[in-house]
């Protein structure tokens, strides 16, 4: 069988066919419909507490560390260079 030598035990793993593969496009979606598809398929294992929690934290950790951070993205992309290593 020509394709993926994976196929076979993923189709197990999931309750599919294995002599008769899928596949899927997720390109072909457009990003607003994806995210939708993958947030709701996340949804039920997501502990809110736990995601409150880090949110927060990532918070806290962005305001103790801005002072050291330039502001904005510099052209091209690039990640700013922090302020206190910048030559003079």
């Amino acid at each position: 069988m020509a394709g993926d030598p994976r196929w076979p035990a993923f189709a197990r793993s999931y309750g599919f066919d294995p002599r008769r593969p899928v596949q899927w496009e997720v390109e072909a979606l457009e990003p607003a419909e994806l995210r939708r598809l993958v947030l709701a398929a996340d949804d039920p294992y997501v502990d809110r507490d736990v995601l409150a929690r880090q949110i927060a934290r990532e918070e806290e950790q962005r305001r103790a560390l801005a002072p050291f951070w330039t502001v904005g993205i510099v052209p091209g992309g690039q990640v700013p260079q922090p302020a206190c290593l910048k030559r003079v």
